[in-house]
């Protein structure tokens, strides 16, 4: 088949989880001898010299700098319904996009349309005059937001709920004229369907590397790890809350355990709580060898909506994991087989009971590993997209 991909964010880097998925599907579908053209904004001073590290997976490849999108076109779109899917280029935030996309299909023949994002690519359905598409937001951002009202104080709650309930207004129309609206987890869906009950909404979640994740024979040391891309607030929560909250409980009951914070542009209010016990380290160019060496991955996050890529790394490197009932969402594991979930004041004590029970860290090392075996590998992930795409090449 020839597809189009049309996305939020260029494939690269790995690091940058919204990215990851749109490199690894490609990647795959190339492997499996799909033609594939990719159209994508970007956000980033970089991006456009990292093009070398995807430009061999796609016959045809344009960027384009993300457009301003100001909160008065936001709220004019919410206003007046007619102008909610703009008919002509000069009506988009992006009428450089709109004009690649037609200009794409003026000169290609596709069997297949992908979108990738939400707010950034729904616009484009008239550009696509009148092809049959699949749309991956990855998330409900209404759901996002609802968990971090949910974890602010009261009195600094009103302008979330404010832009709360303006996406929910988006997510109540964004989706609809698309074949298929595609999300990371059941949680999502479920948050969509309950927005727009009539909306047509898969699951299907992002996939790994099970090759270039995989348990390595070596010893495991006391130490606990977390690992996140720190421009993501969810995550600079997540590792505040482990380092000054959780790690100083657990010590006290295990006065040797280390806690290894690790991942893209730590802020400062994080660097400062380095220690000899508790290890910031940035970025760093591969994580594997400290999901190898680590006794558990902790995941306390609170906030944040979607798939954890994180977690299914962990997961796929044997290294047992304690998470949040939200960093375990889209993620089919059973407690106290694959992982152990624990939310609230239950995480410190989980996580003394894990470190002190080898026998149950082998349990979750070894179980862990095949469940993203058999339901997460990114061969499984591309053979549910392929029939997507199939779908919408018999609708043709």
């Amino acid at each position: 088949m020839r597809i189009l991909l049309i996305s939020r964010c260029p494939p690269w880097p790995l690091y940058l989880g919204d990215r990851l998925i749109v490199y690894h599907l490609a990647e795959e579908l190339e492997a499996r001898k799909h033609d594939l053209d990719l159209l994508a904004f970007t956000n980033r001073p970089e991006d456009a010299a990292e093009r070398e590290e995807y430009d061999h997976l796609f016959n045809h490849v344009e960027l384009f700098p993300e457009p301003p999108r100001s909160q008065a076109s936001y709220l004019r779109r919410l206003l007046l319904p007619r102008i909610r899917f703009p008919k002509h280029a000069q009506e988009s935030w992006s009428p450089a996009m709109w004009q690649a996309i037609e200009n794409r299909l003026r000169t290609q023949k596709y069997d297949a349309i992908h979108l990738f994002g939400g707010i950034h690519v729904y616009e484009f359905y008239h550009a696509l005059g009148g092809q049959r598409a699949v749309i991956t937001p990855y998330e409900s951002y209404s759901l996002y937001l609802q968990r971090e009202i949910d974890n602010t104080q009261p009195s600094l709650v009103s302008v979330l709920r404010m832009r709360h309930e303006i996406a929910r207004c988006f997510e109540s129309f964004m989706f609809t004229p698309y074949a298929d609206t595609v999300v990371v987890s059941g949680r999502d869906r479920d948050e969509l369907q309950a927005i727009n009950p009539a909306l047509n909404v898969s699951v299907i979640p992002n996939g790994v590397d099970t090759y270039h994740f995989r348990p390595r024979p070596v010893q495991r040391i006391p130490a606990l790890l977390f690992v996140g891309n720190y421009e993501y607030a969810p995550n600079v929560d997540a590792a505040l809350r482990l380092a000054t909250e959780i790690f100083p409980a657990v010590q006290q009951a295990m006065p040797q355990v280390r806690l290894w914070l690790v991942g893209n542009a730590p802020p400062p209010e994080l660097t400062r709580l380095a220690s000899d016990s508790v290890r910031v380290t940035g970025r760093v160019p591969d994580v594997r060898p400290y999901l190898a060496r680590a006794s558990a991955f902790v995941s306390p996050l609170r906030l944040g909506a979607g798939i954890k890529n994180k977690v299914l790394e962990a997961l796929a490197m044997g290294c047992p994991v304690v998470g949040t009932s939200v960093s375990l969402d889209g993620i089919a594991v059973t407690h106290e087989q694959d992982a152990l979930q624990a939310d609230g004041t239950e995480m410190v004590s989980t996580i003394v009971r894990l470190l002190k029970d080898e026998t149950l860290r082998t349990t979750l090392s070894q179980n862990g590993r095949k469940l993203i075996e058999s339901r997460y590998s990114w061969e499984s992930v591309v053979q549910q997209y392929e029939q997507l795409y199939q779908k919408l090449a018999d609708g043709h």
